[in-house]
């Protein structure tokens, strides 16, 4: 019997996510393992008298082409993806994968390759998201792969999916992601103006400057699930040092015991016990790679653990999360690069923020 969350995070996406309208053209992409999710989105379009455009993806292509490809193939650009990021209405991306690991094995040198390459998508993604022109979002759908990575069983993974995007128990899921978009901008509308964050924990001292930035309030139009306030820092202005708190997963690769230090925005020493080889190569990809194109705080208590998977990780309730690579324009981050890599601390336990010099956030919750 077909899971009747599946049809409300469907009808999430596509009235408060993408809030699609009449006769708007919106892309449906993603893997053979999301089509249950994939179906009840091109219905929820189509009742919202959009028209809907299925784009099915495979893992097995992204593996094939890193170890086969040419350069000159590692940097071919798909028309049709092309097409889809450029000129659409709006993009439904599901990720649905069944084996997480299928990259592991792949030269991290031709990993940056298409990297560089998919840049050109993110970057029109980007550019058209901060006009408005542009209705994204990212979600995933539930599998064993996934389930797995987070010592869970299926079902119970199921579970905790549905309940970070907070549809296990909502009569109206629409209703109550509305409301914690006008909570966020409570915050928001505090930070407008503000200059200086300091950030103190056991595992991180480090100041940065978000004069003219502006946070952002994510409460669904991008992710699901989502909740965090961020913005892109001032790229010269980060000091200090981080240790993150949990592994961070890219490519097929998990990457722990990540620690940086900044000078003048730029980090200027990186080490990690394992993977600190790929870490490095992630950072040497591009100028931008050693700047902080994101600062966040995530906001989603119904995030309950750490699963290796930053789509629901960044969003814990009680981090912080930051991120390495491109920044999104419309924070006013100015930090291009083909990489965006989210890393979280963990504030739950003595993490203070101050904004200004006023104590904005302590042991993981607001105090303004």
């Amino acid at each position: 019997m077909p899971d009747s969350r599946t049809q409300k995070l469907a009808r999430l996406l596509v009235e408060h996510s993408t809030r699609v309208k009449e006769n708007e053209q919106v892309a449906i992409m993603g893997w053979p393992e999301a089509l249950p999710l994939m179906e009840a989105a091109y219905e929820a379009v189509l009742e919202r008298g959009g028209n809907p455009v299925l784009l099915l993806d495979y893992a097995l292509n992204d593996e094939i082409l890193l170890k086969k490809g040419s350069t000159a193939q590692l940097a071919y650009v798909s028309p049709i993806h092309r097409l889809a990021f450029e000129t659409l209405d709006a993009i439904l991306k599901i990720r649905a994968q069944s084996n997480t690991r299928l990259l592991s094995g792949v030269d991290p040198q031709k990993q940056s390759i298409r990297q560089t390459t998919n840049s050109k998508l993110l970057q029109a993604q980007m550019t058209r998201g901060a006009t408005g022109a542009l209705k994204w979002v990212t979600t995933q759908f539930p599998t064993n792969a996934y389930a797995q990575d987070a010592d869970m069983s299926l079902r119970e993974y199921e579970d905790f999916v549905y309940g970070a995007c907070h549809l296990n128990g909502e009569d109206d899921p629409v209703a109550y992601w509305r409301k914690v978009e006008a909570e966020q901008q409570r915050l928001v509308d505090y930070l407008k103006g503000k200059k200086q964050i300091r950030v103190k924990s056991a595992g991180c001292d480090l100041t940065l400057s978000i004069e003219g930035r502006t946070f952002l309030n994510a409460a669904g139009q991008h992710n699901m699930p989502d909740g965090e306030i961020y913005t892109g820092p001032v790229e010269d202005s980060v000091n200090g040092w981080v240790r993150f708190s949990y592994p961070g997963v890219a490519q097929g690769r998990e990457v722990d015991g990540v620690e940086f230090g900044f000078e003048n925005g730029r980090v200027i020493r990186a080490s990690a016990r394992k993977n600190q080889d790929y870490l490095l190569k992630t950072l040497d990809t591009d100028p931008g790679a050693r700047y902080l194109g994101e600062f966040a705080i995530g906001t989603n208590f119904g995030v309950t653990q750490h699963t290796k998977n930053i789509l629901f990780d960044e969003k814990i309730g009680g981090t912080i999360h930051m991120a390495v690579g491109a920044g999104y324009p419309e924070t006013g981050s100015k930090n291009t690069s083909a990489v965006h890599w989210d890393l979280l601390c963990d504030m739950r336990s003595g993490g203070e923020i101050w904004v200004d010099g006023e104590l904005f956030y302590q042991n993981g919750e607001f105090k303004v």
